[in-house]
Order: structure tokens, then sequence, then C-alpha cells
């Protein structure tokens, strides 16, 4: 049996770290977009903000994922990219005040709102994708 290094074990130890942190930063995107989802049923909250918010939140509470994480590259690029961008630029149209009030209440949820309309509407756009793809690849073989 082969004897582990200390850099073998220091650089497992780093690994870990590393995952958690990456793990604990999940888990505030995650409480922040819950917030969001409370401060999008606020009346104070502006038009423009609820509009973006709406879209924002209906994406990332989807149970369908909008793009799937089997296409390299491209299936991990909203949950690592668009996701936290979006919640960034959508925490600074929302005043203060609401912002904590809505926190609060996302503290208080226990389960993840489904968006069953958003899935809705992002299976017809794969469906509809699907049959351009297929007329086209008929037509290219005629």
């Amino acid at each position: 049996m082969m004897k582990r290094t200390n850099a073998e074990t220091a650089e497992e130890r780093a690994e870990t770290k590393a995952f958690e942190r990456w793990k604990q930063q999940a888990k505030k995107l995650k409480r922040e977009v819950y917030a969001l989802y409370f401060a999008y049923r606020d009346p104070r909250v502006p038009w423009y903000a609820k509009l973006f918010i709406a879209c924002l939140v209906a994406y990332a509470f989807s149970p369908i994922d909008p793009i799937p994480d089997f296409i390299p590259l491209a299936g991990y690029f909203d949950e690592l990219i668009i996701i936290p961008l979006g919640v960034a630029l959508a925490l600074k149209m929302i005043p203060g005040y609401i912002l904590d009030e809505s926190r609060k209440k996302a503290e208080a949820l226990q389960g993840k709102p489904k968006n069953w309309a958003a899935a809705g509407v992002f299976i017809a756009i794969w469906i509809a994708l699907a049959v351009i793809v297929v007329n086209y690849t008929i037509h290219f073989f005629r």
C-alpha cells in the first residue's frame, strides 16, 4: 500500500475547502433568487425591475433546464454566468429596504417554487427548434 505524501493530503484539503466555498456561494445565490422572487411580488418595486426579475426567476426556477447540461460548455453557462450576473443586476434595481424584507421572507421559505409556465415555454422552444432542424434536414437531403 502506497503512503500518501503531505503534498497530496494538503492538495486534497485545498480542493475540499474550495468545493465547500463554492457550495456556500451556490446557497447564497439560491437565497438571493428566493429574495428576488419575493421582491417581485412587492408593489413598491419599479415595473422595469419586476419585468427583469420575472424573467430571471422564471429562468432560475424552471423545472426544465433551458440549456441542457449535456451540451458541451453551453450547458453550464446559465448556472455559472447568466444567473449570477442577472441576480447581481436585479439586486441593484431594488431599493435596499425592500430587499431586506424580501431576504427575511426568503430565509423562511422551505421549498423551491416551481414555475410550470416557464417550463412550458422552454419545452415549446425546444420542440420548435427540433421541428426546424428536422424540417431543414429533410429539405437538405432531398
